[in-house]
């Protein structure tokens, strides 16, 4: 290997320290030594990071051997004679002149290697892209053309490259940017010997402000046509994996969100507990509104399947000839308007929990289908021959006497007590009625988050309404009646006023104030007994004749009560 060549500097300004950081990255060159009187120049620190030799003084710098070449980068006369004098016979001295067209020379030279890597990058990537490109001048002749063009038009890069565009494709969309110095979008055309269908863009190649040339990049329809296909498909697969997330929840609620301390209720909280751990199936029973769904949550997110999905069915709200499909599936084709295969709810709920809501109104072939679910673990979808096998903890509710409807034959027996493997039986919140205050603080916390607002709770008489009151709807009307009063409410305190508009109690709370003895205020009877008469007669003109006539009042004196009530 050639001995490096050993470089000198002095001055270390912004000449030198340009001089030094291009000479330091060349192979062959050696800075052996800088000098410059400002120890503090960024060309001195610089050095010195790089571990090359420092001075400050002339005669330093001349008392390093074996210098090649010196650069004198100060551009001082005085300087360059001293050098030029002391330096030893074998050391070569470039001038400030000198080394500023060495600089110039290397950084054309990189300029230029820059350039021609980007030329080859650029080559790579057009040469590697699937649509046909192709570049001419201003004046029309064509440049380059990439591979894929000769694929799509079947015309050979040699055939091509030196023709003028204007001759041989005239009315493209190539020839038209030209033409018209602006870019062409969307150009059908065909191309080549073949006529192959095309779609193309042209754009205009623009250097400093004077357009130069254009180039335009085409693909065949074909290859548009494939990649709609791939993308139809591709939307399939998202829409399909979306409709099964849509499907598959987890638990929302758990045993700290159940609130109640009746006997009753807190029987079917420990049963609840306790059945969480196992797999059994659960049959739970309670009126509308009771918290049968909220039992299910809480009980799938104690049990060892909390992780896996919880599916909700209600099986009251599936149209009866969808019910099956819905249950265990279908294959495409099975039936008019299966045109593809579904996973029905047991397949989803695979590893998990399906809940079963209102299973008193499931019909009794699906019934049977689903003894068989609850007794093998497996099933078919419709149209299908391939026999699921799933593992699967049934929780079902029901508001309705299930042992009655099996007993008068409209629910299968053996199913009955399949799903009656452990019962839950809620109570009614009429029968729990101290639960009250309890839900009505949790509920007031929910809402205050909901809608942002600050109630902090109930004037005493509006707790007693809501304590006279029988809640047919049980909790879930609690909530909804809570609900509306919140959204409504001004102040931070909701009146028993705000409530008697929400709470639907005229009949039951008057019957317990005329029992007994209770004395009410007139205008709060009066308005009680308007809404009994117009919820009896209803809202219509002939509604409200029979309203004011039972009333014993004439029409005009009860629209003017019920505008003061509104």
């Amino acid at each position: 290997m050639d001995r490096k060549v050993r470089v000198g500097i002095v001055g270390m300004g912004r000449g030198g320290s340009t001089v030094y950081k291009t000479l330091r990255s060349i192979d062959h060159i050696d800075i052996s030594v800088v000098c410059d009187l400002l120890e503090q120049n960024p060309g001195m620190e610089m050095a010195r990071v790089d571990g090359v030799a420092t001075c400050m003084n002339l005669n330093a710098f001349l008392n390093v051997p074996n210098l090649d070449v010196i650069i004198e980068a100060t551009g001082d006369p005085i300087v360059q004679e001293q050098l030029e004098r002391n330096k030893a016979k074998t050391s070569a001295m470039v001038e400030a002149q000198g080394a500023n067209l060495m600089m110039y020379i290397i950084e054309e030279k990189e300029k230029l290697a820059d350039i021609k890597r980007l030329k080859g990058e650029l080559d790579t990537v057009l040469n590697s892209v699937q649509e046909a490109i192709e570049v001419a001048g201003i004046d029309g002749e064509i440049k380059y053309v990439n591979p894929s063009f000769s694929r799509v038009t079947s015309i050979p890069a040699s055939q091509r490259i030196g023709h003028n565009i204007f001759d041989v494709s005239p009315n493209g969309a190539l020839a038209r940017c030209l033409r018209t110095h602006e870019p062409v979008f969307a150009h059908r055309a065909q191309v080549g010997g073949s006529n192959v269908d095309v779609i193309s863009n042209a754009s205009p190649i623009v250097v400093d402000g004077k357009m130069e040339g254009a180039v335009v990049v085409f693909q065949p329809l074909t290859d548009i046509y494939k990649l709609m296909e791939q993308l139809k498909a591709s939307n399939q697969v998202i829409d399909d994996l979306q409709s099964r997330i849509n499907q598959i929840s987890t638990s929302s609620y758990t045993f700290d969100d159940l609130i109640g301390s009746h006997p009753e209720f807190e029987s079917a909280l420990d049963l609840a507990r306790k059945a969480a751990k196992s797999n059994s199936t659960i049959l739970i029973t309670g009126e509308s509104g009771t918290g049968k769904e909220l039992f299910a949550h809480a009980i799938h997110g104690t049990s060892l399947r909390l992780d896996k999905p919880f599916i909700k069915v209600n099986c009251a709200a599936i149209p009866e000839t969808l019910l099956e499909s819905e249950f265990f599936g279908h294959e495409k084709g099975a039936f008019t308007g299966a045109l593809k295969t579904k996973l029905g709810k047991m397949e989803l709920a695979n590893g998990g929990t399906i809940f079963l809501d209102e299973i008193g109104d499931m019909n009794p072939y699906l019934q049977a289908k689903l003894l068989r679910v609850l007794q093998e673990m497996e099933f078919e979808r419709v149209g299908g021959t391939q026999t699921i096998k799933v593992d699967v903890r049934v929780i079902a509710a029901t508001n309705r006497n299930l042992l009655e409807l099996a007993k008068r034959g409209d629910f299968r027996e053996d199913l009955y007590y399949r799903l009656n493997v452990l019962e839950l039986r809620l109570p009614p919140l009429r029968k729990h009625k101290e639960d009250i205050p309890a839900y009505v603080h949790s509920l007031i916390a929910k809402f205050n988050r909901k809608f942002g607002k600050h109630v902090m709770g109930l004037t005493s008489q509006a707790e007693e309404l809501l304590m006279q009151y029988d809640w047919p709807g049980n909790i879930r009307e609690l909530q909804n009646v809570l609900e509306r009063a919140i959204v409504t409410v001004e102040g931070e305190i909701v009146t028993h006023k705000s409530m008697l508009n929400l709470v639907d109690s005229q009949t039951p709370l008057l019957q317990d104030q005329v029992v007994s003895g209770e004395i009410m205020p007139i205008e709060q009877m009066e308005k009680q007994m308007i809404r009994l008469a117009m919820k009896r007669y209803g809202d219509s003109v002939e509604g409200k004749k029979q309203a004011a006539k039972a009333l014993r009042i004439s029409l005009a004196t009860l629209y003017n009560k019920l505008r003061t009530m509104s």
